[in-house]
C-alpha cells in the first residue's frame, strides 16, 4: 500500500490501484484526482474533517465510492449515502479491510458536546484514531497516523498515546493549526515517543509518501 499525506487530517491510500480517502476537510486543498476512489472514511462530523464540497468532487469522479462514518457524520451530511458504522464494525471494500474503534471525540472543553468519532484501522496495518486517544486493543499497529496539534490535546497526552499504541512507524497529522516552529516541536516530541518502543518516525509534509 501507498499513504499520501495531504493537508490537516487528510489520508489517501492505494492498493492495487484502488483509493481510499480518509478526513478530506476544509483545511485540505481541494480535491482534484479522485479516479479510482472506492470508499471514503469520515471519522467525525467537524468541518476539518469533511465537506460537502470535498465529498462531492470525490464522488463526481467516482459516484460508486463508498462513504463510512459514525451516525453524527450520517447526520451532518444527510444529503450524501453514509453508511455508519460504529466501534466494532469490519467492512471490506475493494482490498481495504476497514475496523472500526472508539466511538467519541476527545473531550474540548465541558461546555461543548462530546460527538461520535470513529478511529479507522486499514487492512491491519494502518491506524487513525481520528479526533480521539483511543487505542486499537490488541492489534499490532505498522504505521500510525499521529494527531499533533488540536484544542482538544496537550503533547504529553500525543506521547503516551504513541507509546501505547507501539507502531513500528508513526507520522503527524492533524497540523495545520500550528506554525512551522510548533511542528519541529510536535514532531520532536512524537520522535521520542515512537522511538521508546524501537520504531521510526517519519516527518511526512502535505504530498509526501510512504509505502507499507
Amino acid at each position: 500500500m501507498r499513504l499520501t499525506k495531504l493537508e490537516h487530517a487528510a489520508l489517501v491510500i492505494e492498493d492495487s490501484g484502488d483509493v481510499l480517502f480518509v478526513d478530506p476537510g476544509n483545511f485540505t486543498t481541494p480535491i482534484t484526482d479522485a479516479n479510482g476512489a472506492v470508499a471514503i472514511v469520515l471519522t467525525h462530523e467537524h468541518p476539518d474533517h469533511w465537506t460537502p464540497e470535498q465529498l462531492r468532487r470525490i464522488l463526481d469522479a467516482e459516484p460508486d465510492a463508498r462513504v463510512f462514518g459514525p451516525a453524527g457524520v450520517a447526520a451532518a451530511a444527510s444529503d450524501f449515502d453514509v453508511e455508519v458504522v460504529a466501534p466494532g464494525d469490519e467492512v471490506e471494500v475493494g482490498p481495504f479491510r476497514l475496523r472500526f474503534f472508539g466511538g467519541t471525540h476527545a473531550v474540548i472543553h465541558e461546555s461543548i458536546p462530546v460527538i461520535d468519532n470513529v478511529g479507522v484501522l486499514v487492512n491491519d496495518a494502518l491506524y487513525y484514531g481520528g479526533d480521539s486517544f483511543t487505542v486499537p486493543e490488541g492489534v499490532e499497529v505498522d504505521v500510525q497516523a499521529v494527531p499533533a496539534g488540536a484544542p482538544w490535546l496537550k503533547i504529553g497526552e500525543v506521547m503516551d498515546f504513541v507509546m501505547a499504541v507501539g507502531a513500528a512507524h508513526t507520522f503527524p497529522t492533524h497540523e495545520m493549526g500550528l506554525s512551522r516552529a510548533g511542528k519541529e516541536l510536535s514532531n520532536g516530541r512524537i520522535a521520542w515517543a515512537t522511538e521508546q518502543g524501537g520504531g521510526t518516525f517519519h516527518a511526512l509534509e502535505p504530498g509526501d509518501t510512504l509505502d507499507f
